[in-house]
C-alpha cells in the first residue's frame, strides 16, 4: 500500500530503501530473458557478475549467480549469448540497486530462436507489414543513397566500389553502426530513420555480410522491422548471403541477396545504359528511316498516276461535255422561247380582237353618262340628258330626245344624236 507522507512528515531515505525492497521481495522468482552484454568472472570469487540487456530496447539489468550455477553453462554462454534465467529480483538497500539473484541459467538455442522468429514472422505478416502492395519501386537512378553498414565493413567497400564502378557519379550518405551485438538494433534504427528524414537521399541501402544465426538476430529484431515499414524512403535490405533470410529482407522494398548484389540493383551499369541509348538511337533512325522510304514510295506512287502527269486532261474531257450541254441548254431555251412567243403573239391577238378599242373601231359607240356610268338600257337616258358618246376616234357630247321603239333585230332602244 501506499505510504502516506507530507511535507511535515516525510519519510527518511532508508526507510523508502527498505519499503522498496519489501516491495520488490513480494515479486517472487520470475523468469527473464535478455542478452549477456558484460561478464566478469573474478578467480577465487564465488558469485559471477553479468548485466542482461533487452537487444530491442536500451534496457539492462545487474545480475548475480553463484559460481556453480553458472559454471553449468560456461562452455556455451559469452558475451553476447542469449539467455533466459529464473531469478528473484533484489533491491540491496544501502545503495538502492536492483538485481537479479539467478538461481539457473538456460542458454537459448538457434532452434528455440528460430521458433521465435517463425512467430514473429507469422504475427508481423498478419499485420500486413510484409504485402506486396506496401513496397515503393526503387528509383531508377538515385542522386544520393543512404548506406548503413558496420564501419570498415567488407560490405561498405562491396556496394561503394560496385556502384561506383556502374556509375561513377553516384553519391553515399553513409551511416557506420555496429551490425551485431547488444548495441546493433538501436543504432541500426536510429541511423535508417535519420536517413528517412533526408529529402536528398532517394535510398536507403542496409548492408551486412554472412555471419551466424545469432549474428544476424538484430536485423530479424520486431523494432527494426517496424521503423522500415514506416520509412517513405524504399529501403533495400543486403544482410548475410543468398541462403539468410532475416524478417528485414521481408519487409524492405528490395532484397538483394548480397551487398554487391544490392550496389548492381541500385545503381544502374553506365556501360549498358549507353549501350541502351545507342541501341534505341539506332532503332529510333531505322524507324525515321523506313517511315521516309515509305512516303517517298507514295508519293511516287500518287505522282505517277495519270491525273498527276497531265492534270488539264480531266479539266480537257469535262470542258467538252460542258459545250455539248451548253449547247443543248441554248437550244432548248431557244425552243421554249420560241414556243412562248408564238403562244404571246396569238394570246395578244385575241386580246385585241376582244378589245373595246377593237369594237370601237368597228362602228360602235359607248354612251356614257356624267357621272361616267355606261349606259345599257333607254330607260337609263331621260330626254333632254347629255351623254358622253366615245368612238374609235375620240368623243362626243350627245342630247336625248325621245324614246322610240327598238330597231328591228336589235334589243336596245335607239337614242337620237344631236351633236
Amino acid at each position: 500500500m501506499a505510504a502516506h507522507t507530507t511535507p511535515d512528515a516525510p519519510l527518511p531515505v532508508g526507510q523508502v530503501s527498505r519499503l522498496i525492497g519489501g516491495w520488490i521481495d513480494r515479486l517472487g522468482a520470475i523468469w527473464v530473458e535478455g542478452q549477456i552484454t558484460q561478464l566478469s568472472r573474478r578467480p577465487g570469487a564465488g558469485v559471477v557478475f553479468l548485466t542482461l540487456r533487452d537487444p530491442s530496447h536500451d534496457i539492462s539489468v545487474s545480475v548475480t549467480c553463484y559460481r556453480q550455477v553458472f559454471d553449468a553453462v560456461a562452455d556455451v554462454v559469452r558475451e553476447g549469448s542469449r539467455v533466459v534465467l529464473h531469478a528473484k529480483p533484489e533491491w540491496y538497500a544501502p545503495r538502492g540497486q536492483l538485481s537479479l539473484r539467478a538461481a539457473e541459467i538456460r542458454p537459448v538455442g538457434v532452434g528455440e530462436l528460430l521458433a521465435r522468429l517463425e512467430q514473429l514472422k507469422k504475427s508481423l505478416a498478419a499485420e500486413g507489414l510484409f504485402a506486396a502492395d506496401r513496397k515503393k519501386p526503387l528509383p531508377f537512378l538515385p542522386q544520393l543513397i543512404g548506406l548503413v553498414c558496420g564501419r570498415a565493413s567488407a560490405a561498405e567497400r562491396d556496394v561503394l566500389e560496385n556502384a561506383r564502378h556502374r556509375w561513377p557519379a553516384v553519391r553515399f550518405e553513409v551511416r557506420n553502426v555496429p551490425v551485431q551485438g547488444v548495441h546493433a538494433v538501436p543504432q541500426v534504427v536510429q541511423a535508417v530513420k535519420e536517413l528517412d528524414a533526408m529529402d536528398a537521399v532517394d535510398v536507403i541501402v542496409v548492408a551486412r555480410g554472412g555471419g551466424s544465426v545469432e549474428d544476424l538476430l538484430p536485423f530479424s529484431d520486431e523494432q527494426l522491422v517496424r521503423a522500415v515499414a514506416d520509412c517513405r524512403t524504399p529501403v533495400v535490405s543486403a544482410i548475410g548471403h543468398e541462403p539468410d533470410s532475416p524478417l528485414l529482407d521481408l519487409v524492405a522494398d528490395l532484397r538483394a541477396s548480397t551487398p554487391t548484389d544490392a550496389a548492381k540493383k541500385v545503381v544502374p551499369d553506365v556501360g549498358e545504359e549507353y549501350e541502351r541509348v545507342r541501341w534505341l538511337r539506332d532503332r529510333a533512325r531505322r524507324c525515321v528511316e523506313a517511315y521516309l522510304d515509305r512516303e517517298e514510295r507514295g508519293l511516287a506512287s500518287a505522282l505517277g498516276r495519270p491525273v498527276m502527269e497531265d492534270p488539264h486532261r480531266m479539266v480537257d474531257e469535262r470542258e467538252e461535255q460542258v459545250s455539248a450541254l451548253t449547247e443543248r441548254a441554248r437550244r432548248t431555251l431557244g425552243h421554249l422561247l420560241d414556243r412562248a412567243e408564238s403562244e404571246l403573239t396569238h394570246t395578244h391577238a385575241r386580246v385585241v380582237a376582244l378589245s373595246p378599242a377593237a369594237t370601237l373601231k368597228r362602228g360602235y359607240a359607248v354612251l356614257q353618262r356624267p357621272d361616267g356610268h355606261v349606259v345599257r338600257a333607254p330607260a337609263e337616258a331621260a330626254p333632254g340628258d347629255e351623254l358622253r358618246a366615245r368612238v374609235a376616234e375620240g368623243e362626243f357630247t350627245v342630247r336625248v330626245t325621245e324614246h322610240t321603239g327598238p330597231a328591228p333585230g336589235n334589243d336596245d332602244d335607239p337614242i337620237e344624236n344631236e351633236a
